[in-house]
Formats: structure tokens, sequence, C-alpha cells
């Protein structure tokens, strides 16, 4: 196995960092990294904001869902889908820009997803520890003005960046052939049932013996409940109608 797939596949959310800080010039090679991920027609769809000032990073914690680390860690990335820079590029040459398209909100959120990763996989490869923190859509519009975020850019995810101060398991992943399907979409039952049983086995494990859960129960309260109903208005206020 080379070192590239060695290091992907020994990926862990950290959530505790030493005191230790990330140089400048560290962080620009991230992003820079980063910006060199594929995106859908050189749109580059994204922009990144580096919350520094404190106070700030406390306020998203808390709104986050009282996520600590957002504060404690070296650095904290905020990584935003942006239409809002491609479409007044375009306006700038007289074109007759079209906005609000679903194909759009698309487009942003797999540029900055992909742009994301990257920095992600730049970081780790590093000797970081990074945790993506989807609760900053908990309250997508109290970040966006914490942030100043204009119309046509929403905030997708956060990003926790810092020196490991733990060192978690690797968590368990399906197995690869319930996700590789074969020149048509096939059943994973087996599979699924299979993953199951080994997640019991690593929480049961992980948690001394106090976590009796596995893969199919965790998922339950993300689908047997309506999961941020808000981000349908949110994102129609922010200019992405969805047409």
């Amino acid at each position: 196995m080379n070192p590239v797939i060695e290091l992907l596949k020994s990926h862990r959310s950290i959530r505790k960092f030493t005191d230790r800080k990330i140089s400048h010039e560290l962080l620009l090679e991230l992003i820079q990294a980063g910006q060199s991920a594929a995106t859908s027609s050189h749109v580059q769809a994204y922009s990144v904001i580096h919350v520094t000032t404190p106070a700030k990073r406390e306020k998203i914690a808390e709104l986050a869902g009282g996520q600590d680390y957002i504060a404690t860690c070296s650095d904290f990335l905020v990584f935003c889908a942006d239409m809002k820079r491609p479409t007044e590029a375009s306006e700038r040459t007289g074109a007759n820009v079209v906005r609000g398209m679903t194909e759009q909100l698309l487009v942003a959120n797999v540029d900055t997803a992909l742009m994301a990763q990257n920095v992600a996989i730049a970081a780790e490869s590093e000797g970081l520890g990074i945790c993506y923190i989807g609760g900053i859509r908990n309250n997508p519009q109290a970040i966006s003005d914490l942030l100043q975020l204009p119309e046509h850019v929403y905030p997708v995810f956060g990003m926790c960046l810092g020196y490991p101060a733990h060192e978690p398991d690797v968590k368990p992943r399906l197995p690869v052939e319930a996700i590789l399907k074969e020149d048509h979409y096939s059943d994973d039952r087996e599979q699924v049932d299979a993953f199951d049983d080994a997640m019991h086995t690593y929480y049961q494990q992980r948690s001394g013996g106090h976590k009796d859960a596995n893969w199919s129960r965790n998922l339950a309260p993300l689908f047997d409940t309506k999961l941020r109903p808000h981000m349908r208005d949110f994102l129609t206020d922010r200019g992405f109608e969805m047409k």
C-alpha cells in the first residue's frame, strides 16, 4: 500500500488539540492544496473564512451545538459555497446571468466539498488533525450574519485544524462490497447486517461495554425526523432559489 492510500485510510476526526499553533505559511499551503481540487468548469465556487477572533469562534461553537473544540483548535475554517464571485465575473463580461438555478447550488456544494477534502488530506499529511463541523448548518443565518456573508454565499460546514492531543481509533467503514456495485444497483442488506455487527463490537470495545449501538440504530435520529428543515427557506433567502 502506497503512503497516500495509507494516509487516506487512517483518517480519524480529531476533537482534542494541543496548544501548538499552525504556522501561517503552512495554512496557506493547505488552502492552495485545496484549490488544486477538481472544480466544475473551473468555476471554483467556494470561499473559505478563516475565523481568528476568539469571541467569534466561541459564538460559532455555541451556534454549532456546543462544540468547544471550535474555540480551542489552532485554526477554524468555514467553507462556503460561493456563486457570488463567478456570476458577477460573468456579468462583467456582458452575460445575461441567470441566478438561483438548482445546478448552481449543486456545483457550489460539490466544489466546496472537494476543495475542503483536499485541505483535510493535505493537513493530515503534515501531521495535523481535522474535524468537519456540519453543525454550522444548525443556525446558518446567524453564522452568515456573524461572518458577513453576502447573497449567493452560504456556509456549508466548518473545519477544525490543529495538532492532535489524542489518538482515536479509525472508525470502520461499510464493506466495499456494499459500496462498489457491478453494472447495476444490487441489494446490500447482507453487507449492512454484517457491518452492524462489526460496529456493535467497535462501540462496545471503545466504550468499555457501555455503548450498545450499531450503524443502523445510529442512523435513526437522522431519518425519523425532519433534519434542519430551515435549510430550504434559508437557501432561498440566500439567492439559491432552486429553479
